[in-house]
């Protein structure tokens, strides 16, 4: 009974799906129910191989919750320490970039304040306007316009046509009258033919006419040649003049701006004393302090004092005048002294500026006789090692030549130098002994000369001797001295 009713029944197992994503079944519809049975029979729910798989999984899911929210939480924490040192690293670069551009700013606006600076200098400058006119511009525009003219054919002279042209001229109406179907081809044969058969005496008048015609266009063509040349000539002296009036212009121009900047660029000297006042002046600072004292204005004390000067007696005015007075003898005292000492300073500086190019020029001689001494070096190297090789076996006692006048003087004289100028160069000491023996007097080099000759008379005499025990050793050699 139970089989049979399980049978007849029609089962509907379609899933549906919850909202949490798993899958549940729909109660079980009768579709052909019939009237005789029960009301009260149970729904059998057969469930399917896919739902098993579900509850499975759903089952697992509920079972580990804890395990992925502790990982999640640690996945985040990660997650926003990275962002947070991204973070610093992207402020570090903004303040970076901010200094740089600050940095920029800054060394922008001084350059723009620089050019400021030198755009008010030269609006200060005074700018060089030539007062003169300019004719070459001119003659220019006009050579334009007669080049246009002769483009378009506007000539103003034509070239002489032939002898055999001037005779076409006359011959082609008749020929055209014989022949008017001809062509200008045809017509121009026609003439080549006949010319060929025209005797010398037909040319003859052709020809003459055609040499007056050369002559008059040669005449003309040699006349415009001369007044062109005539003027290449005008337009060069033109630049020339205007090449010099330019030039004196700008000349006048240039000294007046030098002046100009000589007034502007003069400082006065501190030192400089500075010029007395009058007697009214003395009166006015006297009178100063009083009317201030009453309020009264710089222009008001002016007025005042000049109103009360001009009515003031010669008596009155007298003890002003001797203060001026006194100010100005002390005035010119201190010029002269002032004058004086600016002198002395001019005359020193040239003094030290007369050693400079003294030095100088000892210093370039040095040179040159180095650059000429120069090919000789190799000659004397080998020399030398000759002689060395020579004073090895020469005699220790033999006599030393003796210093000459100027080693004598440059001793002492480095040694003074050395005193005064502790530290200098020695290329500069050697220069400043060749300088001050130059400017020696004949009577002070005399001394010099008389030591080295005495020093000369002494080795003189102990090179004769030496020669002499020489000369002995030679013939004896078994002898001892």
């Amino acid at each position: 009974m139970a089989d049979a009713m399980i049978a007849d029944m029609s089962i509907d197992t379609h899933p549906v799906r919850s909202k949490k994503g798993g899958r549940t079944r729909k109660a079980l519809k009768p579709t052909n129910q019939s009237p005789n049975e029960p009301t009260t029979l149970a729904a059998v729910i057969v469930p399917s191989p896919e739902d098993a798989v579900t509850g499975k999984e759903n089952h697992e899911s509920l079972s580990q919750p804890k395990k992925t929210k502790s990982k999640k939480k640690s996945d985040l924490s990660s997650n926003f320490e990275k962002e947070l040192e991204e973070m610093q690293e992207k402020l570090q670069q903004m303040r970076i970039e901010k200094e740089q551009t600050e940095e920029m700013v800054k060394a922008r606006d001084e350059m723009l304040k620089q050019k400021d600076e030198e755009i008010k200098k030269l609006q200060k400058m005074k700018e060089f306007k030539p007062t003169m006119t300019f004719p070459i511009v001119q003659s220019m525009i006009d050579k334009e316009l007669e080049k246009k003219e002769k483009k378009k054919g506007c000539s103003q002279v034509k070239r002489p046509s032939p002898p055999y042209i001037l005779w076409c001229k006359d011959q082609w109406n008749e020929i055209k009258k014989a022949n008017p179907e001809a062509e200008f081809k045809d017509i121009s044969t026609i003439l080549g033919t006949k010319w060929k058969t025209v005797t010398a005496e037909e040319k003859k008048p052709y020809e003459e006419k055609y040499q007056a015609e050369k002559e008059a266009y040669l005449k003309v063509v040699g006349n415009e040649k001369r007044e062109n040349e005539a003027m290449k000539l005008l337009e060069e002296e033109h630049k020339q003049r205007t090449a010099m009036e330019l030039l004196e212009q700008y000349l006048q121009f240039k000294q007046e701006v030098e002046k100009e900047n000589k007034k502007k660029k003069k400082e006065k000297d501190p030192l400089k004393p500075k010029q007395p006042m009058s007697a009214f002046f003395v009166f006015t600072n006297t009178r100063r302090a009083a009317l201030v004292a009453e309020n009264k204005s710089a222009v008001e004390v002016a007025k005042i004092t000049g109103e009360e000067w001009k009515n003031m007696t010669e008596k009155q005015k007298k003890p002003y005048e001797k203060i001026a007075k006194k100010n100005k003898e002390k005035y010119t005292e201190e010029m002269e002294a002032y004058k004086q000492k600016k002198e002395e300073e001019a005359i020193n500086i040239r003094k030290e500026d007369e050693e400079q190019m003294k030095i100088q020029k000892q210093e370039a001689l040095q040179l040159l006789k180095k650059k000429e001494k120069a090919e000789h070096i190799i000659k004397k190297t080998k020399e030398k090692r000759q002689k060395k090789k020579e004073e090895k076996n020469a005699d220790p006692n033999k006599p030393k030549k003796p210093a000459s006048s100027f080693i004598l003087f440059s001793k002492e004289t480095r040694k003074n130098l050395m005193e005064e100028r502790p530290g200098i160069n020695n290329s500069t000491v050697n220069t400043l002994i060749s300088v001050k023996w130059k400017e020696l007097s004949e009577q002070d080099k005399q001394i010099w000369n008389e030591m080295a000759a005495k020093a000369m008379e002494a080795y003189k005499k102990e090179l004769e001797e030496y020669n002499k025990i020489a000369e002995v050793k030679e013939n004896n050699p078994n002898s001892k001295s």
